[in-house]
This record gives C-alpha cells, sequence and structure tokens, in this order.
C-alpha cells in the first residue's frame, strides 16, 4: 500500500498496488468457469465493457467501485478478484472445476470421483505416514 499526500487537496490518499496481470487473469478465469464473456461480464455489471481493455493497453487502474461491481456480478469478493485472497489454493477455481465436471458425461463423472477417492485416500496415508516419522513437523 503506497500513501500518497496531495498538497493541492489537502487529503491522504491511498493507493494499493495493483497486479492487473493477475486481476485481467482472475476475471477471465472467473468468467470461463461461469460461462460467461468477460465483457459481457464488465458490460453488465457497470464496470464498463472496455474494462478489461483499459487494464491490459492503456495500463489503467479501476476505480474501488468498478472493482465492486465486477465481483458482486461474479459472486466473488473483491480480495479474490484483485488476486489478495485465492481459497482454492494456487489451482483451478471451485466454479471451474465444477464446470468441467459437468460437462463429463456420467460414466466419466463416475470415473473422476473414483479417482478423486482415490489422491485423498493417498494424501491420509502419506499424512499418517509422515507424522508416524515425524517428517510432518
Amino acid at each position: 500500500m503506497i500513501f500518497v499526500y496531495n498538497t493541492k487537496f489537502l487529503f491522504l490518499e491511498v493507493k494499493c498496488l495493483l497486479n492487473k496481470e493477475l486481476f485481467v487473469k482472475n476475471i477471465k478465469n472467473i468468467c470461463l468457469a461461469k460461462g460467461i464473456k468477460p465483457t459481457v461480464a464488465c458490460r453488465e455489471s457497470g464496470a464498463g465493457t472496455n474494462l478489461i481493455n483499459q487494464l491490459e493497453n492503456r495500463g489503467s487502474i479501476p476505480s474501488v467501485e468498478k472493482v465492486q461491481l465486477l465481483a458482486q456480478y461474479l459472486g466473488v469478493t473483491t480480495s479474490e478478484l484483485l488476486g489478495e485472497e485465492d481459497p482454492h489454493g494456487e489451482g483451478p477455481t471451485q466454479p471451474y472445476l465444477v464446470m468441467r465436471y459437468n460437462s463429463l458425461s456420467p460414466a466419466s463423472q463416475d470415473k473422476l470421483v473414483t479417482f478423486l477417492e482415490y489422491l485423498v485416500a493417498e494424501e491420509s496415508k502419506k499424512n499418517v505416514s509422515e507424522s508416524d516419522t515425524g517428517k510432518g513437523e
């Protein structure tokens, strides 16, 4: 966070450093997961159709209001949208995974669930083994 004192207007302005690439990537990934075009989401949220173009090409920084409008429209927090927090870790977002799961045939969904249960069991074995040998500490 950067604090800027503006002598002309005599107020303290707080400016956050924005990772524009991450912000745009998050917009696109969340829109993909929800089956929405990013430009449509920007327009319908009230953030402006050209928001992504302005970020990518002009280096513009969106207003807090625009970020809030877009986050609300997409059903995420502003922190998630800005990349300040990722409740799903480093991997794909949960909505994206659900969308991909729903696009599979019932037989493939069953295979995926079986594989997921296998992975969870393997992780559990690994964690128990590490705690027994003291490696997990």
